[in-house]
């Protein structure tokens, strides 16, 4: 999903919404009508530069899906800053948008509060069946064992994204392949007066996805088996650390960054004062901002060591948006269609082309709007070397807690207090405790 400024109420609020599960949208018994079937609403998550960008690139599409079925969309971009809590508020009260976009993470999640309508075969079938969509975005849509509570949208991948003539200044020759390359490439950038590596050290979301990838790549994961925490799981420690120590310990990423929390790394990158970025599909984003694509290069995140691959070579979490029906709808079939009419092969291609995402249907990959060096990266990443951050029910509330643990651990960073291992230890049992009871 989409880097997101999270509320500090989501995980009290998500709490609420499991616990009043009878009410609204929340029930295990509405299973929407057609009681509408000439209408729908439609929330959108805000993907482009602005709302306006927004509507600008979908209203045409709606007008389009209008024309072919007789069905109007009402449209309602939300910002990610409000979509959350938005379809929390709409789950407890059963007054929500017919159709919606959610972040892959908040899958999970959403799907426990019985809010969403479930993707079994039946409804796959008829949107073209579950073999149309990449196996990684898939993953990304609920429970492991249950039926997805939503449908693949938009697909996005983490990068690295590095400054081509700040790397020729400083003679390097190529991207880092491992943290050790970046860290020593580190040291001949600052030398040329640059930044090294940006990051978003308030952000919560931003946070969560880099200690995941880092986890992984100590062989670790925040859950067990059966979806308890598992925070202070020696390797978990470890991994936090490494994040945390190329702020405190290798000084790759600068000391302010740790305030970032409005994507402000990605403006530093584009205006030339940093050289590498970790992104999520960031070309529409750097253009926006004047950086032409010419400026920069694209490749892997890098590992510890070797190769981006699966198993403790995984390089990103697999970052995108899905597509979901209310249960409560009361234009189920509508709804339905308008899913169908968005993850057709010729939709996939304009929307994924206009907010340089990857389209999640394997076969609308094959346009050559996603053959540029730069979606060959995010393509492959997506099919070999990422994975879905945990499907468990209190997924949201671990963004918040474990979040705010990395945030705070950067605070420290920057304020020049040590960043040990019993510290960051300390900072993950507290977010354990915070967490509800499974």
């Amino acid at each position: 999903m989409r880097s997101i400024r999270a509320a500090a109420t989501c995980a009290v609020t998500l709490s609420l919404v499991l616990a009043a599960t009878a009410c609204g949208g929340g029930s295990s018994a509405g299973g929407g009508s057609n009681d509408a079937p000439k209408t729908l609403t439609y929330w959108a998550s805000n993907q482009g530069a602005s709302i306006a960008v927004d509507k600008q690139v979908l209203q045409p599409e709606l007008d389009k899906f209008e024309k072919q079925t007789g069905i109007k969309v009402k449209l309602e971009v939300v910002p990610w800053s409000d979509l959350l809590n938005r379809i929390l508020t709409a789950a407890t009260s059963g007054q929500g948008p017919d159709v919606l976009n959610i972040g892959n993470t908040w899958s999970s999640s959403l799907q426990a509060t019985g809010a969403l309508l479930p993707w079994d075969a039946k409804n796959f079938d008829k949107i073209g069946g579950k073999g149309r969509f990449v196996e990684s975005a898939l993953a990304s849509t609920g429970a492991q064992g249950k039926d997805p509570a939503a449908v693949p949208l938009y697909s996005m991948a983490y990068a690295l994204y590095y400054n081509k003539k700040i790397f020729a200044e400083a003679g390097i020759s190529r991207p880092p392949a491992t943290w050790d390359e970046l860290t020593a490439d580190g040291k001949k950038i600052k030398a040329q007066g640059k930044s090294v590596l940006g990051a978003e050290g308030s952000n919560l979301s931003e946070n969560i996805h880099h200690v995941f990838v880092f986890a992984k790549q100590h062989g670790a994961d925040f859950f067990t088996s059966d979806g308890k925490p598992a925070f202070t799981d020696p390797k978990v420690v470890e991994a936090v650390k490494s994040y945390v120590d190329l702020m405190a310990r290798d000084q790759v990423i600068p000391t302010g960054d740790a305030e970032y929390a409005q994507n402000q790394s990605v403006s530093d990158f584009a205006k030339g004062r940093q050289a590498m970025l970790l992104w999520q599909s960031a070309s529409a984003n750097l253009k926006s901002q004047g950086m032409p694509d010419s400026d920069y290069g694209i490749a892997p995140v890098p590992v510890r060591s070797g190769t981006p691959g699966p198993g403790t070579q995984i390089d990103s979490m697999v970052a995108g948006i899905n597509i979901a029906v209310f249960r409560d709808t009361h234009n189920l079939d509508g709804a339905t269609r308008f899913v169908k009419f968005m993850t057709s092969d010729d939709e996939q291609k304009i929307l994924n082309k206009a907010y340089s995402s990857i389209p999640p249907v394997t076969s609308a990959q094959s346009d050559p709007a996603f053959g540029t060096p730069a979606n060959t990266v995010l393509k492959n990443t997506l099919a070999t070397s990422a994975a879905a951050l945990p499907q468990v029910p209190n997924e949201s509330q671990f963004e918040t807690t474990v979040g705010t643990a990395v945030k705070d651990l950067f605070a420290d960073a920057a304020a020049g207090r040590a960043v040990t291992t019993d510290s960051v230890r300390a900072a993950l049992q507290k977010a354990q405790q915070q967490m509800p009871a499974a």
